[in-house]
């Protein structure tokens, strides 16, 4: 018979650490505890545990340091932090510095026995491995390149978590396979993997579609729905292309997440849920929540650990793996050898930027597939598009022009002329660089901003997007020109 699982309870007020052995001796647990840091110390010197919980604030010391502690000292255990109700920001700490999760006081007996159950998978060796992901999307993490090696190493450090995961990457890189790697790699591989995309449900039916709706809570609702949250409820719940919410929505989204609960539509009463959050998108959401465009505490709360999947263009040298295993896979759809890629067309391709990375990569190849007329695949037959490597930007621009704005296209009916400079574009000295077209172009671009700052009441978000570029171009001109 092996030995029971163990836990250590770390806390310097009775009540808890009374209720805590009390639950999770019910669990079957065998239970040491300790009233502070320097007790907790002692006991990991002797014993090994499955599982830890600390309190934050102890009468020697921090519990997020002693989490870092365990995380660094003792891998294989868990930390649990609890936390003073609505502390989210001390929640947020403990997770960054390694906890497992957080529960907050007062102690919510369901929580607590769902958390212990989590904890105490990621290490069962006994578990059912997870079901393979489709051989399609698998091999979109294929490669030895030290950028995959670190992403893969990531992974597995993140997967013994259950802080929310922000999956940074460009489109086709394979950011739902991370996440799908994420959650079968931890405590949560057995309950469900629900991914949604946020930019395909109409804004009106978000709330139902997360939170579910009750019977006749709305014109249509004609029987109970279960939403997204409820139906990942033991998983993991993937929000991909998260920067797509409307704001009214992420209000909603980010309680949800803090109190681990919902209220479906119509209902008087909200639910709990066990879900952990994982979100992806393919644009700056720092840059989106600095421009007011998607809101800061949700920002924070969903990007505990940010993770970034290199495009394919950083990985060159994972070509020959990747496109060997997609002509298999590809050569095994149609009942035929797989072909094989000539030296040259290798060679293209290393040199090609992929912007639509790897799903681009097994575009091409299946395309070139069908055109090859032997078992090899030349550079003719890939048909590359015409599409120039990108560069590092200039350190400087060579023309004051606003980026992406042309300052001699048509103007909106509102913006007026600037006078020509007094020597004029004609009869003066156009010659030096530093003549009067440059000057007078700038006078342009200083009348088009002033104009679209005074129509927006000085909001710099808005006054871009009348202007046509990017909020940056605009920080940038506005300083160029000393326009504050």
């Amino acid at each position: 018979m092996s030995d029971p699982r163990s836990a250590l309870i770390v806390d310097d007020e009775r009540d808890i650490r009374e209720l805590l052995t009390l639950t999770l001796g019910r669990m079957g647990l065998r239970i040491d505890t300790a009233a502070n840091v320097g007790e907790a110390r002692e006991l990991l010197a002797r014993n090994t545990y499955d599982l830890c919980f600390t309190d934050m604030r102890l009468p020697d010391g921090n519990g997020i340091e002693l989490v870092s502690e365990i995380s660094k000292n003792f891998p294989k255990t868990p930390v649990a932090m609890i936390t003073a109700f609505g502390n989210v920001e001390l929640a947020v700490e403990a997770l960054k510095a390694g906890a497992f999760d957080f529960v907050s006081k007062p102690v919510d007996i369901n929580v607590l026995r769902g958390l212990v159950r989590h904890a105490l998978e990621l290490n069962n060796s006994e578990r059912p491995a997870p079901t393979p992901a489709p051989a399609q999307h698998a091999m979109r993490l294929l490669g030895d390149s030290p950028a995959m090696a670190e992403l893969r190493e990531t992974i597995g450090k993140v997967a013994r978590s259950q802080a929310p995961v922000y999956i940074l990457g460009e489109s086709g890189v394979g950011k739902e396979l991370v996440a799908r790697t994420i959650h079968e790699q931890g405590a949560r591989a057995a309950g469900p993997f629900i991914p949604v995309n946020c930019g395909a449900i109409p804004a009106e039916l978000m709330e139902s579609e997360f939170f579910g709706h009750k019977k006749g809570s709305f014109t249509g609702a004609h029987a109970d729905k279960q939403g997204l949250f409820q139906a990942a409820s033991g998983g993991t719940l993937f929000l991909d292309e998260v920067a797509e919410l409307p704001l009214p929505m992420q209000v909603k989204l980010l309680r949800a997440i803090q109190e681990k609960a919902v209220r479906p539509v119509g209902a008087s009463g909200e639910i709990q849920v066990d879900v952990r959050i994982l979100s992806a998108t393919h644009k700056d959401l720092g840059e989106l929540a600095h421009d007011g465009r998607f809101r800061h505490d949700l920002y924070y709360r969903i990007n505990v650990i940010e993770l970034r999947v290199p495009p394919l263009r950083e990985r060159t040298g994972d070509l020959p793996l990747l496109t060997k295993a997609i002509l298999t896979r590809l050569g095994g759809n149609q009942d035929r050898p797989a072909p094989r890629l000539t030296p040259a067309a290798l060679d293209v391709l290393a040199r090609y930027p992929f912007p639509g990375n790897v799903r681009e990569l097994e575009n091409i190849l299946e395309r070139a597939m069908a055109m090859a007329d032997e078992d090899a695949i030349d550079a003719g037959d890939l048909r590359l598009p015409q599409v120039e490597r990108r560069s590092p930007p200039p350190q400087a621009p060579q023309a004051p022009a606003l980026q992406d704005y042309d300052p001699f296209r048509s103007s909106p009916p509102h913006l007026g002329t600037p006078p020509l400079p007094s020597n004029g574009l004609a009869g003066g000295n156009t010659s030096e660089s530093d003549g009067p077209l440059p000057s007078y172009i700038e006078q342009m671009e200083r009348a088009a901003i002033h104009k679209a700052l005074e129509d927006n009441r000085w909001n710099k978000t808005k006054a871009a997007a009348q202007l046509g570029i990017t909020f940056r171009a605009l920080r940038y001109k506005l300083k160029k020109l000393g326009i504050e």
